[in-house]
Order: structure tokens, then C-alpha cells, then sequence
């Protein structure tokens, strides 16, 4: 171990800073954070240090370096583009004893700046022991991905109640066990609605009563239209703490990958004239799996409220007293048409769109046809594949031009995807010439794809 990670509590203490420039100052943005008391010692200041000092947030003590200005200091940074002065003050302030940062100069450091997280008070430092910044830098991003906004809050209102479960609870592993189900359970989940003035009642009655607060919850989330690049990033979070998925057939394996290993997958996908698993089923499963205290995830494709019942599913949740928080994500129609280059409205094509789905229960139908052959609009078909014929012709019926253009795509955003270009009267005939999933747009924007289109493996056709 090149280095031994510590955090320092730098409040109010002195700290010496040499240079003026904008390293200096991303350097002293993170100090004034940390409430230090900062000595800049420079020929002249950037603009934004300019500002920062204005704002009587740091103190410009000297415009050249003396090593008397190491007294009573507790941290150096030397952040000039003077490599010979930098090493000067790495020698002096190396025989005093203090720790020193020289920026981009790991063999003149006997500290470095870690890659931060900040959920203040929780604080994640990466190093690379300064031999690759930047590989630090990605690694942070792909944590901080991974950690929710709530996770400093859920620890200062923690903070709060520590000395009260240490009179409560006497031995070390009561107090773990206490918080481990505090930060698994129904306070974190609380904390993260916002709900605090409930989730503080929680600590009270789990310290109070003993009893165990530990009952589950669901999630709805949108998994987007398939590519796992558009997978929200509270999707991400809440697929970590999942002890059980429930997902649809239409979420992908690349999706499903990024949620918690040891989670339980069950897949109750539902498909045209294969049902596997009836809605009233699925209903039961997450009022069931919830009440054994289990956080159950509810993966939908697309958005959970754009034709996914998701409504439906939270109706009996709510009626089985279960709570539940809902995550939205990229409905189908956006993520499709923006991976085909086409948009849903134009100023010179379209003035509003409409979804509608292709597939209704039995005793439903498509009433309002006139309102769906507005030429200025374009209309988007979900489930589309079986009644595509039905559809063209009622829309050519009640007016709508029958050379009005068509995208049909198949698996949109994935790898694969492919778009088939037409017209209306030729919509069922293209829509048995690509796979399903499909996802169908209708109107005058079909014609900048040609133009708009950059996404990959893309297929056309008259």
C-alpha cells in the first residue's frame, strides 16, 4: 500500500497554498469545502480566485514563496507551473514534517487529492497513489452511479439517534443488527421519499417497541426501451438493494445484469397470445413476496405508466397496505425514435403526437378515429404487430392519406435494430417482414430518419 487512506478534519485549520491559477483553485474549492483556512501565496490570482477571494474565502498573505510561511501551517500545496520551485517547497515543507500535495508530481507528495464522493458525512475517497488520475476519476463515476442522493441524509438523522440506541442497546452486535435493518428497510426507504418526520418516528418505535420494522416494499421501474446505456440511474440504485425482480419479458439480459447479484429473478412476462403469467398472478406475487418483508423490483420496459398497467399493479399494492415508490423510465416511443432520427414532432410536420396501443382487452376498441388522421400530428403504436392491417385501414378510412409515411422498427435501440420505411397502405404488409418486438410510427416526421438517422445497423426499405 503506496498510501494510507485517511480523511482530515481540516476546519478552520491553516493551510498554504502556492499558485494562483485555476489548478490552485480547483484545490482550494475543495479545501474551502472542508472549512479550511486558506494562505494563497502567488504573483497574481485567476479570475476565479479573484472571486473566491472577494468572498473573503481565502487569504492572500504574499505574492513569492518564503519558507518561513511553513510556520503554523498544517497542510502545503505547491500548484505552480514551476517545477524547480515545486520541488523547493516540497523539500521544506518535507522537513518540517508536514504533509504536502504537489499536483502532478506524485514523487515530490507525501499526501494526494483522492477522486471524491461526497454524501456528506459519508465521504468516498479513490486513489490511484497518483500513478493514473483519471482512471480514478471513472472509477468515482461509476460508484457515485451506484450510490443514492439520500445516502448523507440517511446518515446525519443517524448521527442523531446514535447515542440513543447505544443506551438501548448495550452490546455492539444489538447496535449492528439495529442499523442494519434501519438502512435495509422501511427508514432508508422513508428517507429517500423525503418522508424524514416518518422516518425519524421508525428509529423511535424500532428503539422503543423492539419490534421489527422490517417489512418489504415495491419498486415499479422503468427498465427503458432495451439498450442498458438508458437505464435510469435510480433504476440502477434500486436494482442494487432488490432482494427479488419481478421483470417483463421485454427487459433486456444486458438490464437484468446490472441489478444485484444474489437478488431473485422471476419472470412473469406477458406476450401476445402466450401469456405466461396473468396479470391477477403478478399482483399476488408482489403483495405476497412484499409481505415476507422483501424489497420486490417490479422491471418494466419502457416507462411503468405508458401501457404497463403499472397502475394496476400499485392499485393492489395500495389496497394490501404495502408501500411502494415508483422510478420512472424512457418510455419506448422516446428512446425508439430518437435511436431511428425521428422525431415525434417538427415545427414543419408536426405539431403534437399521440400513443395509442394496438392491443386491447375484448370487449375495447378505438373509437375516436377521426382524432388519430390529423395530418399535423404523428400517431405511435404500441403492441402494434397483430392489428397493424386493422389499424392502416381504419386510419385510410377516416381519412388519412394513404401514402402517409411509416417506420416500423423492430428491437429499437438495441445492436440489432432495424427500420423499415413505407407508407400507410403498406403497413401490415412491412410489418410481417421484421421481427417483434415493434413499435410503430406514423406521419410526416418518418421522413427525416433518412436524414436524421446515426444509430447503427439500421435497415431500409421502400
Amino acid at each position: 500500500m503506496d498510501y494510507l487512506p485517511l480523511f482530515a478534519n481540516l476546519k478552520n485549520k491553516p493551510v498554504l497554498v502556492v499558485g494562483g491559477g485555476r489548478v490552485a483553485t480547483r484545490k482550494i474549492e475543495l479545501l474551502n469545502r472542508a472549512g479550511a483556512h486558506i494562505q494563497i501565496v502567488a504573483q497574481e490570482l485567476c479570475e476565479e480566485l479573484i472571486a473566491i477571494h472577494k468572498k473573503n474565502k481565502c487569504e492572500w498573505i504574499s505574492t513569492t514563496y518564503q519558507s518561513q510561511q511553513l510556520k503554523r501551517v498544517f497542510l502545503v500545496i505547491a500548484a505552480t507551473n514551476n517545477s524547480k520551485l515545486n520541488q523547493r517547497i516540497y523539500k521544506d515543507a518535507s522537513s518540517r514534517y508536514l504533509l504536502v500535495n504537489t499536483v502532478d508530481e506524485p514523487q515530490h507528495c507525501s499526501c494526494i487529492f483522492p477522486a471524491i464522493i461526497d454524501r456528506s458525512p459519508i465521504i468516498i475517497g479513490i486513489s490511484s497513489s497518483g500513478t493514473a488520475p483519471v482512471l480514478a476519476r471513472l472509477l468515482r463515476e461509476k460508484i457515485e452511479a451506484l450510490l443514492p442522493a439520500h445516502l448523507g441524509l440517511m446518515a446525519k438523522i443517524a448521527g442523531e439517534w446514535r447515542d440513543k440506541v447505544k443506551e438501548r442497546f448495550f452490546s455492539l452486535s444489538e447496535r449492528r443488527n439495529f442499523w442494519h435493518k434501519a438502512f435495509n428497510g422501511v427508514f432508508s426507504n422513508q428517507v429517500a421519499r423525503g418522508q424524514l418526520n416518518e422516518a425519524k418516528l421508525t428509529l423511535d418505535q424500532q428503539i422503543n417497541d423492539d419490534i421489527n420494522i422490517s417489512s418489504g416494499e415495491i419498486f415499479l421501474v422503468g427498465a427503458g426501451p432495451g439498450n442498458s446505456d438508458l437505464l435510469t440511474l435510480r433504476a440502477l440504485q434500486v436494482m442494487q438493494i432488490a432482494d427479488v425482480l419481478l421483470y417483463d419479458s421485454l427487459v433486456s439480459e444486458e438490464v437484468l445484469d446490472l441489478s444485484r447479484r444474489d437478488a431473485d429473478r422471476i419472470c412473469v412476462g406477458k406476450r401476445a397470445n402466450s401469456h405466461s403469467t396473468t396479470q391477477e398472478e403478478i399482483n399476488f406475487m408482489l403483495i405476497k413476496l412484499a409481505k415476507q418483508g422483501k424489497r420486490v423490483v417490479r422491471l418494466k420496459g419502457g416507462d411503468p405508466f405508458i401501457f404497463g398497467r403499472g397502475g394496476e399493479e400499485l392499485q393492489a399494492a395500495k389496497s394490501a397496505g404495502i408501500p411502494f415508490q415508483v422510478v420512472p423510465g424512457i418510455t419506448t416511443a422516446l428512446g425508439v425514435s430518437a435511436y431511428t432520427g425521428i422525431p415525434l414532432t417538427h415545427r414543419d410536420y408536426s405539431q403534437g403526437v399521440l400513443f395509442i396501443t394496438g392491443h386491447y382487452r375484448a370487449h375495447d376498441s378505438i373509437t375516436d378515429w377521426p382524432n388519430l388522421t390529423q395530418s399535423n400530428q404523428t400517431l405511435v403504436i404500441y403492441m402494434g404487430s397483430i392489428t397493424a392491417g386493422a389499424i392502416a385501414s381504419k386510419l385510410i378510412i377516416n381519412g388519412r392519406d394513404l401514402q402517409t409515411p411509416v417506420a416500423i422498427i423492430s428491437r429499437g435501440t438495441y445492436p440489432d435494430q432495424k427500420v423499415l420505411i413505407g407508407t400507410l397502405n403498406e403497413l401490415e404488409i412491412l410489418t410481417h417482414k421484421i421481427p417483434t418486438p415493434i413499435l410503430l410510427i406514423i406521419g410526416e416526421v418518418v421522413n427525416l430518419h433518412h436524414q436524421l438517422s446515426w444509430f447503427k445497423n439500421t435497415e431500409n426499405e421502400p
